[in-house]
């Protein structure tokens, strides 16, 4: 039963997963409409990017084992990441080209010295544990992004720049994660994702708090719907 447990919430993981890995579609039919990034920020798709490439990694069986759902989940964001990478290059002015190729490259050659290293060097439970912790670290410091989103929420008491069902989803792929880190004993998917968990509870319960009050300011920051999402 456990087992079959931890398939199912694993296959709503993917589910909820994807639908975040989407959402982003939604703001790139806007750059490719205007055929500018504007004001955008480049930055959360390559470091989601990163994310993905090390979970995908992780999910392996000669990394660890019975997670080959992560790798389908994050192998798919790592490809619809990668076109968000490659579409926003394609849109940017060319100072924030040139920043966000050479983050991109410099995280593809981080990524491929992580892998040769563990694959090369490190026996099965070093190699486990280097990526695991990699991974979940870097899991853990995405929550930033959303933060400063709650706290905008708060300051300006509105939810516009905070959709409900981009939240609700956060807070479901991150519960289905942290259950199934849970049923498979591994805290390396449990832990940031019980983050994950709360903070996505915490933005839903601001929705509800926030989402019939006047808002306090008018502003024309625009928000990405990426600096919401995170992922496994």
């Amino acid at each position: 039963m456990k087992d079959v447990l931890h398939f199912i919430f694993g296959i709503l993981g993917n589910i909820f997963g994807a639908a975040l890995f989407l959402a982003p579609a939604i703001t790139f039919y806007y750059v490719i409409k205007r055929g500018s990034t504007e004001e955008f920020s480049g930055i959360p798709y390559v470091v989601a990017l990163l994310n993905c490439l090390l979970y995908a990694y992780y999910g392996l069986p000669f990394v660890s084992s019975d997670n080959i759902l992560v790798t389908v989940s994050d192998g798919s964001g790592a490809v619809l990441e990668l076109v968000y990478v490659c579409l926003y290059l394609a849109y940017a002015n060319p100072i924030h080209r040139r920043k966000i190729l050479s983050i991109f490259v410099a995280e593809l050659v981080l990524f491929g010295v992580i892998v040769l290293v563990s694959a090369m060097a490190l026996h099965y439970t070093a190699r486990y544990l280097l990526i695991g912790i990699v991974a979940a670290a870097l899991s853990v410091c995405m929550y930033a992004a959303p933060l400063s989103i709650m706290k905008l929420v708060v300051e300006t008491k509105s939810v516009e720049y905070m959709p409900f069902f981009l939240s609700l989803f956060v807070f479901l792929c991150s519960l289905s994660w942290f259950v199934y880190g849970i049923l498979g004993r591994d805290a390396f998917i449990g832990v940031p994702n019980g983050v994950g968990t709360v903070l996505g509870a915490a933005q839903l319960v601001l929705y509800w708090i926030y989402k019939d009050s006047t808002p306090t300011k008018s502003l024309d920051t625009r928000v990405d719907p990426e600096r919401l999402i995170q992922h496994s």
